[in-house]
């Protein structure tokens, strides 16, 4: 049997300033590192150690993941880092606040960028090409970790862990526009030796 978490970063600062933040590299807040240390501690009640862990190559996923894991008594732990995991590149809109974004472009074609399927912002991604470059990640590298008996956690974004949860919950894209993943709560999967998901926890505080 192997374990799955998955854990958005922590609040950062331009999720705070309600800003389009995609590959931009920005610190987590305060409050964003709080919202860590108590996944740590959420994960530490229920007993979970780890054997891999997975981050993006931006650093609010990088601390968060380094808070958990320093929480757990694990600092040392393995980690691989790859953009593979990083959020959803916002193109044209990155650094812009999403207010002001709705004024300029208008608010029904900001909602179509923002939740629909497979339409990009200018110049960025839509999910369904986040989930083109983090699902085969996922595939050869997280899922071998799984299938091999190991417990993995991930520590990445808001969309990219969408596109995860859309393949392991075997969402429609309907269903997967209307999946929020707080920041800071793990959802922890485990798998039988089968590979089927046994079971699924949200650990919220």
């Amino acid at each position: 049997m192997a374990t799955l978490a998955l854990v958005r970063h922590g609040q950062s600062q331009w999720n705070l300033e309600n800003r389009f933040t995609g590959w931009i590299d920005v610190p987590l807040t305060d409050l964003g590192r709080q919202e860590a240390e108590r996944a740590g501690r959420a994960l530490q009640a229920s007993g979970l150690h780890f054997d891999r862990a997975y981050t993006s190559a931006l650093s609010r996923a990088q601390d968060t993941l380094r808070i958990i894991l320093e929480v757990l008594g694990q600092p040392e732990l393995a980690t691989e880092r790859d953009q593979a995991l990083n959020e959803r590149h916002y193109g044209a809109l990155q650094g812009l606040n999403k207010a002001e974004t709705a004024e300029k472009y208008g608010k029904e074609q900001v909602h179509i960028w923002r939740r629909s399927y497979d339409v990009p912002p200018p110049e960025g991604e839509s999910l369904k090409d986040t989930a083109a470059r983090t699902l085969p990640y996922f595939r050869a590298k997280i899922v071998a970790d799984l299938r091999a008996g190991h417990n993995v956690i991930v520590a990445a974004h808001g969309n990219s862990l969408r596109s995860i949860v859309m393949e392991l919950d075997h969402l429609t894209r309907e269903q997967v526009l209307e999946l929020n993943l707080d920041t800071g709560v793990p959802i922890v999967y485990e798998f039988g030796d089968d590979g089927a998901i046994i079971s699924k926890k949200i650990l919220k505080p």
